[in-house]
């Protein structure tokens, strides 16, 4: 049987019990512990030793992972006395939003500013969305909504909070990497509940990276116990209760239109002679150096079989002229027959930018006048029902479709290459564009 440290015994004691316990010890001695962050944390909230570049704190909700990462902030930030230096002296602190890294991680109740002795706390400037200690150390606050506020900053260390709900998660990721430059040995630290997004999984996978991971149960003795019996009822057991109580990494989405069988299957080589090929274009109105979503450009075909084909993936992050090159590319080297466009973005000047480029490409706009999963539906039931093959592999688009549900998408930044594939299906196979009719058309098999 494991031993409990101290701490432990002392959380797992009623609060009443617990103060008369502390109570007891001399009150100098009270006012050290109240401070001391080894004593009263759990094994896997400590920083792990080693030669580490990131560290990866891979935990449910309620485990303690704000608090683990606010105590890491006060320790390399400070010193031994107030005037000290720290480990570290220029330091990022990364949120989902600005909302959150003043409320959650600087002013909230397991904080920044909270778990510093008053000689130590550092000053806060809300406006200037900084923190500065008495001994000069530096800490900037940003967020995963504008990735571009860290471009040109410096830092030798960085606190990264729930990086996987952040929206530009890859952009504000790499943006941070470029600054962490100084000292002798920058240190990031993320903390997370996960979800399967690429740049989390790249993290984790790297070399170095040194993971700790840890449940909401881990911390039942901090939390409300009610909470815990409703939580627990609720969703024990539940796939979402295993990602966000346990932690775990779930690649699958609930509810996803698409799974990756579904593309596995009916994978081919090569595709049989084809009766008609189209380039779909999903633009995303991005000026091509803006950090914008990518422009979905997919090539499919109708092949003499009957089935559908992927058959290519031109997507892009260019500018107007350069997408409107790479149609143009995808059109002549697959001896297209149309070029189909959304129109929401631009309209008609999405029809003149292509033909700036080439004015013989025969374009047809659509609208999408309805949401991308109702889009999308009828789509997947052609992949359910074994009609649409993937000529080799498309691991974008295959990531975003397997990240469409019928409640929306769960992926990273806008799914353009799904919704370029769905255009070019729904041309070629669904009625040449038409309204469709879902459930019609699963009663015929169709």
């Amino acid at each position: 049987m494991q031993m409990l440290s101290p701490a432990q015994l002392l959380a797992s004691l009623p609060e009443d019990q617990r103060e008369a316990e502390l109570a007891k010890l001399k009150p100098e001695v009270r006012a050290a512990l109240r401070w001391h962050w080894p004593f009263w944390a759990r094994p896997n909230q400590l920083e792990p030793e080693g030669d580490w570049r990131i560290w990866a704190a891979i935990a449910g909700r309620g485990f303690g992972k704000t608090r683990l990462g606010a105590e890491w902030v006060r320790k390399v930030a400070c010193g031994k006395t107030p005037l000290e230096r720290g480990r570290h002296s220029r330091i990022a602190i990364v949120a989902e939003t600005a909302a959150d890294a003043r409320d959650v991680l600087v002013e909230g109740d397991s904080g920044i500013l909270a778990v510093h002795p008053p000689d130590m706390r550092p000053l806060y400037e809300p406006s200037k969305r900084r923190l500065t200690w008495p001994n000069g150390c530096v800490a900037t606050l940003f967020n995963a909504v504008e990735p571009d506020q860290l471009r040109g900053p410096q830092h030798d260390a960085a606190l990264c909070d729930e990086l996987a709900k952040w929206r530009y998660a890859r952009e504000t990721w790499d943006q941070l990497q470029f600054g962490m430059r100084l000292g002798q040995h920058p240190q990031i630290v993320v903390t997370t509940t996960p979800r399967p997004i690429p740049v989390l999984k790249e993290i984790l996978a790297s070399k170095d990276t040194v993971i700790t991971r840890g449940t909401t149960l881990d911390n039942a003795s901090n939390l409300a116990p009610s909470f815990m019996t409703a939580i627990m009822d609720r969703y024990g057991g539940t796939r979402l209760g295993r990602q966000e109580l346990n932690a775990e990494m779930l690649d699958d989405v609930p509810g996803a239109l698409w799974t990756r069988p579904m593309f596995d299957g009916a994978r081919v080589k090569t595709a049989p002679p084809l009766k008609r090929v189209v380039v779909a274009v999903d633009p995303s109105g991005t000026a091509g150096d803006d950090g914008g979503d990518d422009i979905g450009i997919i090539v499919a075909g109708e092949g003499e079989d009957g089935r559908a084909y992927i058959i290519a993936d031109y997507s892009c992050n260019l500018s107007p002229e350069g997408w409107a090159r790479r149609v143009s590319e995808a059109f002549t080297n697959h001896s297209a027959d149309r070029v189909v466009a959304e129109r929401n973005f631009g309209g008609a000047m999405v029809e003149s930018t292509m033909r700036a480029v080439n004015k013989h490409l025969p374009v047809k706009l659509v609208t999408a006048s309805r949401g991308k999963a109702v889009r999308a539906e009828p789509v997947a039931a052609l992949y359910e029902q074994g009609k649409v093959s993937h000529v080799g592999s498309f691991p974008e688009l295959e990531d975003q479709m397997c990240a469409m549900t019928s409640g929306g998408y769960a992926g990273e930044r806008s799914p353009d290459r799904l919704d370029a594939a769905v255009w070019a299906l729904t041309e070629l196979i669904l009625e040449g564009g038409k309204t469709y009719d879902y459930a019609k058309a699963l009663g015929q098999g169709l």
